[in-house]
């Protein structure tokens, strides 16, 4: 099987779709795509997603999304496991206009949970997926960009995720997400899933396709054919809302 790295730089397609048309876009999509490399092996091809997204105590980077600010960047610490020997993923998701950039660098959990109690990991705490210096770029990126606006971990948003890749590039990715749940941080601990977390009503599935340059013709054909309508969908904005967090001075 193909290995799929990160799309540093895609378009993003969302909707939320009820249960039966997301079976039908399953069965769709598997004419094309298969699942990806971390999918379980059981009837749905899901596994959990854990994110802790970092913001200012007066919630700026929240208040951006919600402002519809066509250039903005959020900050997120994303692991699948509480496994401690599993790496995190320090991330950067910047909008610039209708393009989507995206930036990882892998660090052993033990230095996340160092930089959540304000020490900067170093390119020793790296666990490298990449050769090719990538992950130090973005280590060195995404810490800048937290000690520049004051960022600390904020809230942690967790779903359950479905995943097809195409199996030959890296081209596209479709992605449904269900069971959307939320937690406020408490402080410096050791990263590890929620032992709890509030439901988050969405209306639905949250599907989503991401692709580089343009979206193939069958995706089109299937959007037409299953009246797929776009929608604004922020994970993290509608987790805030949910948890009634409120910016501090």
């Amino acid at each position: 099987m193909y290995y799929h790295r990160l799309q540093s730089s895609r378009f993003e397609l969302k909707y939320v779709i009820d249960e039966q048309r997301a079976c039908a876009v399953r069965d769709y999509v598997r004419g094309y795509l298969e699942p990806d490399e971390h999918s379980q092996d059981d009837a749905t091809c899901s596994y959990p997603v854990y994110s802790l997204y970092l913001d200012t105590p007066s919630l700026v980077l929240y208040r951006q999304t919600i402002q519809g600010l066509k250039n903005r960047f959020k900050l997120r610490i994303r692991f699948y496991d509480d496994r401690p020997a599993s790496p995190a993923f320090l991330e950067i998701k910047q909008r610039l206009t209708d393009t989507i950039r995206k930036e990882r660098a892998a660090l052993c959990k033990e230095a996340v949970f160092r930089l959540l109690d304000g020490e900067r990991p170093s390119p020793s705490d790296l666990i490298r997926f990449n050769g090719n210096g990538s992950d130090s770029a973005a280590l060195e990126r995404f810490c800048n960009l937290s000690e520049k606006i004051g960022a600390m971990g904020a809230t942690y948003v967790c779903y359950d995720r479905e995943a097809y890749v195409s199996p030959e590039s890296d081209n596209l990715r479709v992605t449904f997400d269900r069971r959307l749940r939320a937690e406020a941080f408490g402080g410096p601990v050791l990263l590890s899933p929620p032992a709890q977390g509030m439901p988050v009503r969405v209306g639905g599935v949250v599907l989503e396709i991401k692709f580089v340059d343009r979206s193939p013709r069958w995706i089109q054909d299937m959007s037409g054919a299953l009246d797929l309508r776009r929608c604004s969908m922020a994970k993290y904005v509608h987790c805030v809302d949910a948890l009634e967090l409120r910016p501090s001075r």
